[in-house]
């Protein structure tokens, strides 16, 4: 199977660039299976019903989540009428889930949202977590496993890619909105520790840059917004499963003056 996977959407730039090359992208390069995490969709913070149907319109098949997860009420309807998952490790008592199972040309794919614990809300251990939900899913039958690992410290989606390397299909880091270049395949594990994001590419992590540097220069905090015009980009990666391991990978980044970049993921020797 042939796997996609967007990282941060930030706000209707993310979303025009999504409707201009989705559909195109996915025909080009055959995908069969689209995620794409959704945390700042909408304007920037969460997400709302009018932008989750949008999203699914222009080919996303399962939607990841982070931090921002709650940051608008719909999401609580979202989880029962979409493909719409927030980290694993929140506690169980809170609604919705983390991990869904995808029945794709005849093999199963395990979706799996984790969310790192530097500058981060209180939760669950996400390691512990990733252990024991792998465990699960593979007495299920689940060899396919992709992870979206919402995390701000590089350290640990690195750590979590030492932990689960030949476990797991891929791990790929969101959260930063900065891309790294690090893509790599590892006992058959596809990693990154960041695909960056998707929307304006020429302020402060998709917002506007004029709150950030006041709050850099001033340390007074505001209200961060998505600029009405920037230069854009859309992120994507692309990565081939089959019986569990990462045979193939490659990172996509289309800018919207045109250009497109391919980076190939580099395959760890034995």
């Amino acid at each position: 199977m042939r796997i996609a996977f967007i990282g941060d959407i930030v706000g209707r730039p993310g979303r025009e660039m999504l409707k201009e090359y989705l559909q195109k992208i996915k025909k080009e390069y055959e995908v069969d299976f689209v995620i794409a995490n959704y945390e700042n969709a909408s304007h920037g913070f969460g997400l709302t019903v009018k932008n989750a149907n949008e999203l699914v319109s222009y080919g996303i098949d399962c939607m990841t989540g982070g931090n921002h997860t709650w940051d608008k009420k719909d999401v609580e309807a979202l989880f029962d009428s979409h493909e719409i998952l927030r980290p694993h490790n929140y506690p169980d008592e809170v609604s919705g889930t983390g991990c869904k199972v995808y029945e794709i040309g005849g093999e199963k794919l395990g979706v799996l949202n984790l969310m790192g614990h530097y500058s981060m809300p209180m939760a669950d251990n996400g390691f512990r977590k990733a252990k024991q939900t792998v465990a699960e899913l593979k007495e299920q039958g689940v060899e396919n496993i992709f992870i979206d690992f919402h995390a701000e410290a590089t350290s640990e989606k690195r750590g979590m890619m030492m932990l689960l390397q030949g476990e797991v299909s891929a791990i790929i880091g969101t959260h930063t909105h900065v891309g790294t270049d690090d893509f790599q395949i590892s006992n058959s594990t596809a990693y990154l520790t960041d695909i960056g994001l998707t929307g304006c590419r020429d302020n402060v992590i998709g917002m506007d840059s004029k709150i950030p540097l006041k709050q850099f220069i001033t340390g007074m905090k505001g209200h961060f917004d998505i600029p009405k015009k920037c230069k854009k980009i859309l992120q994507i990666a692309i990565m081939d499963f089959n019986e569990g391991r990462c045979s193939n990978a490659f990172k996509l980044k289309y800018f919207c003056d045109g250009r497109v970049l391919k980076t190939e993921a580099w395959i760890e020797k034995d």
